[in-house]
Formats: structure tokens, C-alpha cells, sequence
């Protein structure tokens, strides 16, 4: 009988590692099953060039339409696996087909989290290619826009629909915008680049209610403050979809939780992607991550692992967030909390801000230095000591600061 690896879920994880498995050389049966009508996609293009309208879906595809067929690989869109079955290795549709598997890879991502607030068709989410059209089509015919959250997401898309010429204003709940990525320092800078923009970015904002009627959606915060706008976007994070494995008895913690070679708690069943937990080799413990470069990385691996193939060396994450024409990207696994060594100037939108823990590089916040990042990952990735004082020495290459000693007197937040 011919071997069947199913993969679940067309996301970046998914479709890297059904493309893994074929390049890999896999001769059986793969196939490729995913919820959304639209072929698999670059996700990070949503909240930027596709809803400003620079590219076209087509153009955010991750192949073209027919590289699927071509690579003998049974791509199902629009198709939901309503049930896995580990003991007898086989999924149910939700047409109620049965699928049997020699292997499955469970890359069922995250959803948008919802508030509890009703406001109405006015409020809106960005999680998926179908969340753009509408998305667009309000900011256009209503000229200003309500963010709640100030995440990546509520940024860019704050930043996007402002230059669509719509008028925004950002809400969050935290003290500060980006705050589970980026120092306070950092997230002043963020505030100004907005407020240059005349977009009025709002913190520590608990709302009360969040309601739309034909005049717009009004936001109430419990402090009395309000805010209307024609329409409002909700970005205040994702969910793992853990629904799946978790109805079928599978070990689920923040995800879906795998061992180092990505395989769950149930034989022949592994994960990636933002629905997957997993031991983290360099600092320690358990984490889960949410963004595209890891799951990407994360679809290879796990289709390597099915192969019983060697995975080679840990991914460091990284990621990226363009915000009116800056580009910040980010390494490792920085908190807002850590101690941070600064290269150049924040104030000046060119440094790179280097996060410690005791002596230890753990990650960084960079913008306008993408080579810095690239090193940055190398040296967590070592988990060699560092020097606070070569850290901030431009005079010392990056790359160069494992145990090195200099004479700088550190630049910290």
C-alpha cells in the first residue's frame, strides 16, 4: 500500500512542509488540508502591501496555482478535519470522507482573539486573506479607523491605513505599544513615529464597551474616555488552534506540546507552527512561537522528522514589522523587561538594542540594521557570555563580543 502523510493546515507550516516532503524525495501520498478557500499565502503581506493594494493576491502566494498539482501534492482548500483518530491513524472530514495516514502533521496555526464587546459588522478582524477585502473596503468608504490593540498587527495596519489616507487612532490596554517585544524606550520611539503621522496612539485603555451603529463604532474606556470612528479593527492577538489534537487526547499545554523532533504525544502525529509547543534548546523550558519565519523553518523540520531525517540546528525566531516605510525586525526571545544594550541611537531611528539576561544574549530589537540581527541570532544560538561594554562599542564587531572586554561604558534603557 502506498504511504500517506497527511498534513493539516495550509498555512506557511503546512505548505513548507508538504513542499519538504516532495524535495526531500517522499514518493507516497501527500496530502494538503486546509480551511481557507485561498492557495497558501504569504500571511505577513496582509496587514501591508495587500491591504494597501501594492500587490495582488496572486502575488502573495507562496506558489503559483499550479505548483501543487505539479508536485503531486493533494491540496484541499476550503476543507476542515473535523476529527483525529490516533489509534487507528485516521481523520474524518467534514464531509465525513475518511482519511487514513501513515503520518499526520498537525499545522492548524492560530485564530484572531475576539473581545467580548458586540460592535456590529463595523468591527472588523485581520487574520486571514478574506480579512482584507472588508477590511479595505471600510477603511475606504468610511475614512477612519478605530485599532484596538497595538501590537504588530494593530501598528501595521494603523500605519497602512493611514497612508490610504484614512484617519486612525490606536488603542491598548498595556502601558505601551509592542509591548511584548520591544523596551519601553522602543515603544516611545513607536508613539512618535505615529503622532508624526497624526495618529494618536492611546495606552493603558480598559475598555468598557465597544459598540457600532450606522454613525460608526464608539469605544468607551472604564476611565470615561471615548473614541468613534467609522469602522474599527480588533487586533489583540491570537489563539493557538489546539482543538484538534486536544479532542483527540493529545498533550496540549499553551500548544500543542512535541519533544525536540516535533513529534506529539500520540504515535505518527507531529506539529508546527503557532499551534505547537516546544523545548527550547537554547534558554531553556518550553515556548511557543508566533511568526512566519519560524513556521516556516518549523514545516521543514517536522517533515524532515517524519522522514526520520536529521534536523540539523535549532531555529533561532526572528521576525520583521514594516511601519511607514521603517523596518524593524527582532531576534530571539527579548521581553520588554530585559536588560538592554543599545548600538546607535534610538532617538535617531538607526540602532540595534541588545537584550541580556545576567551575561547572556538572549535577543535583540533592531532598526535599520538587518546584518546586526543575523549576528544576533548566531550568538544566542552559541549561548556564549557577552560584554556589556564591547556590546556597545561600535569600535568591536558584533560578531566579535563573546567574551571580549572594552573600555566603552554601556549605553542601557
Amino acid at each position: 500500500m502506498t504511504e500517506t502523510i497527511v498534513v493539516v493546515g495550509t498555512g506557511v507550516a503546512g505548505a513548507t512542509a508538504a513542499q519538504t516532503l516532495r524535495k526531500e524525495g517522499f514518493a507516497g501520498r501527500v496530502v494538503l488540508i486546509g480551511e481557507e478557500a485561498a492557495l497558501p499565502y504569504r500571511r505577513p503581506v496582509l496587514s501591508k502591501d495587500l491591504l494597501a493594494g501594492s500587490i495582488t493576491a496572486e502575488r502573495a502566494q507562496l506558489e503559483p496555482a499550479g505548483y501543487w498539482a505539479d508536485h503531486d501534492i493533494d491540496l484541499r482548500t476550503e476543507t476542515r478535519v473535523v476529527e483525529l483518530d490516533p489509534r487507528r491513524h485516521r481523520l474524518r472530514l467534514w464531509d465525513n470522507e475518511i482519511l487514513d495516514y501513515d503520518a499526520v502533521i498537525l499545522a492548524t496555526g492560530a485564530r484572531a482573539r475576539h473581545l467580548d464587546h458586540d460592535g456590529g459588522d463595523r468591527v472588523l478582524s485581520l487574520r486571514t486573506a478574506e480579512n482584507v477585502a472588508p477590511l479595505r473596503a471600510a477603511i475606504e468608504a468610511h475614512r477612519s479607523l478605530l485599532v484596538v490593540g497595538a501590537g504588530l498587527i494593530g501598528c501595521e495596519v494603523a500605519s497602512t491605513a493611514r497612508e490610504l489616507g484614512a484617519e486612525v487612532t490606536v488603542l491598548e490596554s498595556a502601558p505601551s505599544p509592542l509591548a511584548r517585544i520591544v523596551p519601553p524606550a522602543v515603544a516611545e520611539m513607536y508613539v512618535g513615529l505615529h503622532a508624526e503621522r497624526d495618529v494618536p496612539v492611546h495606552t493603558g485603555v480598559a475598555l468598557r464597551s465597544l459598540t457600532g451603529d450606522d454613525d460608526g463604532v464608539h469605544a468607551t474606556a472604564e476611565d470615561g474616555r471615548a473614541w468613534t470612528a467609522g469602522a474599527a479593527l480588533v487586533a489583540v492577538g491570537s489563539v493557538p488552534d489546539t482543538a484538534l489534537a486536544r479532542a483527540a487526547g493529545l498533550t496540549v499545554g499553551d500548544g500543542i506540546v512535541v519533544d525536540e523532533a516535533y513529534r506529539t504525544s500520540a504515535a505518527g502525529v507531529y506539529a508546527a507552527g503557532d499551534a505547537m509547543e516546544q523545548p527550547n534548546p537554547v534558554l531553556g523550558g518550553r515556548h511557543r512561537t508566533e511568526n512566519w519565519n519560524s513556521a516556516r523553518a518549523q514545516g521543514i523540520a517536522a517533515a524532515k522528522s517524519v522522514l526520520g531525517q536529521p534536523l540539523g540546528a535549532a531555529e533561532v525566531p526572528w521576525g520583521w514589522s514594516n511601519q511607514y516605510g521603517h523596518n524593524l525586525q527582532f531576534a530571539g526571545w527579548s521581553r520588554h523587561d530585559d536588560d538592554y544594550v543599545v548600538r546607535g541611537s534610538i532617538e535617531g531611528r538607526d540602532f540595534t538594542a541588545l537584550a541580556l539576561r545576567g551575561d547572556r544574549l538572549v535577543g535583540a530589537i533592531a532598526l535599520g540594521r538587518p546584518k546586526d540581527i543575523r549576528i544576533v541570532r548566531q550568538l544566542v544560538a552559541a549561548g556564549a557570555a557577552v560584554d556589556r561594554g564591547a556590546l556597545a562599542d561600535e569600535s568591536v564587531a558584533l560578531g566579535d563580543v563573546a567574551g571580549r572586554r572594552a573600555a566603552a561604558t554601556p549605553a542601557s534603557l
